[in-house]
C-alpha cells in the first residue's frame, strides 16, 4: 500500500512538473517568436508563433485530462475515469489539426495571390528565434516524453508530440527564412505548407490512437501471446498443468482489461482451482502495471 501511495505521489509530481515546463516554456517561446516574426518580417515565424501559442492550451488540456483520469472509481463510474485521458488526447489532436490547417490555408492563399512578393525581406532575428525554438522544443519533447512513458500518460505523450511538431515547424521556418533572405521569398510560404503537413500527420496519429482506446480495441497479437506465455509460466512454477481456452484484452484509456478462461483438472478441489486462478490473477497485475483488472474463469478439463 505504501508503495502504491508513493507511486501516486510521484505521478502527481511528474504531472505538475510537465504542466509547468510546458506552459512556461511555450509562453516564453510564443512571445519570442511573435516579436521576432513582427520585427524580422517573417510569415513563417509568425505562423510558428501561433503554433507555439496553441501548445499552451494543449498542455493545459493534457494536465486536466491526466488529473481527472486519476480519480478513483465511484458509484456512477465503477470502472474508473481512465478514458478521460483519451478524451483529452482527442481534443489535443483536434487543436493540432485546426492549427496546422490554418497555417496551410494561409500560406496557399499567399502563394496564389502572390502577396509574398510584396513582403519585406526577413531579418536576422527570425533566424535566431528559429534556432532557439528548435533547441528548446526538442528538449521539452524529450523531457515530457520521458515522464509520459515512465507513468504511461497518453495525454502527455500527445503533448510531447506537440513539442516535437513545433520543433519540426521551426526547422521548416528556418529553411523558409534563409531561402527568403537569399532571393527565394516563396520558400517562406512553402515552408509554412510543409509545417502544415507535418502537424496534420501528427494530429491524425494522435487522434487515431485516442479513438482506439475509446472503442475497447484489443491489444496487439504480440502482447496477447506474451501474456499467454506468462500465464503458462506461472502455472509451471506452481507445478500445475493448465490450458488456456480463451484470452481477451481491451484497452480502457491507458489501462488494459483482461478476460481469461483457463482449464484445470476436473478432479481438483474447488479451493485448489480458485487458489491457482488467484495466483495467476495477482501475478498478471504485478507483472503488467497497465493491466487494471483481470477476470479469470476456470473450466474443468
Amino acid at each position: 500500500m505504501i508503495g502504491k501511495e508513493a507511486n501516486l505521489m510521484d505521478r502527481k509530481k511528474a504531472t505538475n512538473r510537465m504542466a509547468f515546463v510546458g506552459i512556461i516554456g511555450n509562453v516564453f517561446l510564443a512571445v519570442f517568436k511573435l516579436v521576432a516574426g513582427l520585427l524580422g518580417h517573417s510569415a513563417a515565424m509568425l505562423s510558428d508563433a501561433v503554433h507555439t501559442l496553441s501548445d499552451v492550451f494543449a498542455t493545459f488540456i493534457a494536465y486536466i485530462g491526466v488529473v481527472l483520469s486519476s480519480k478513483e472509481a465511484d458509484e456512477k463510474h465503477p470502472f474508473g475515469h481512465e478514458r478521460l485521458e483519451s478524451v483529452a488526447s482527442m481534443f489535443l489532436a483536434l487543436i493540432l489539426f485546426v492549427t496546422g490547417a490554418g497555417i496551410g490555408i494561409k500560406c496557399i492563399q499567399a502563394i496564389m495571390s502572390k502577396s509574398y512578393l510584396e513582403a519585406t525581406l526577413p531579418g536576422v532575428l527570425p533566424v535566431v528565434a528559429a534556432v532557439v525554438s528548435i533547441l528548446v522544443k526538442e528538449a521539452m519533447f524529450w523531457y515530457t516524453m520521458y515522464y509520459a512513458k515512465k507513468f504511461n500518460f497518453g495525454a502527455f505523450r500527445a503533448d510531447a508530440w506537440h513539442h516535437r511538431s513545433d520543433a519540426l515547424s521551426s526547422v521548416g521556418a528556418l529553411v523558409g527564412i534563409i531561402g527568403a533572405r537569399h532571393g527565394f521569398p516563396i520558400l517562406d510560404q512553402v515552408a509554412g505548407i510543409v509545417i502544415c503537413i507535418v502537424i496534420l500527420y501528427v494530429a491524425i496519429g494522435i487522434l487515431n490512437d485516442a479513438i482506439e482506446k475509446m472503442l475497447d480495441t484489443s491489444c496487439d497479437e504480440e502482447f496477447e501471446q506474451g501474456l499467454k506465455d506468462f500465464v503458462m509460466s506461472v502455472a509451471e512454477k506452481e507445478n500445475t498443468t493448465i490450458g488456456i481456452d480463451l484470452l481477451r484484452t481491451r484497452k480502457f484509456g491507458e489501462k488494459i482489461y483482461v478476460e481469461l478462461e483457463i482449464c484445470e483438472d476436473r478432479d481438483m478441489k474447488l479451493w485448489e482451482a480458485h487458489d491457482m486462478a488467484e495466483k495467476i490473477h495477482d501475478a498478471i497485475e504485478e507483472e503488467y502495471p497497465n493491466v487494471k483488472h483481470v477476470m479469470i474463469h476456470v473450466n474443468p478439463s
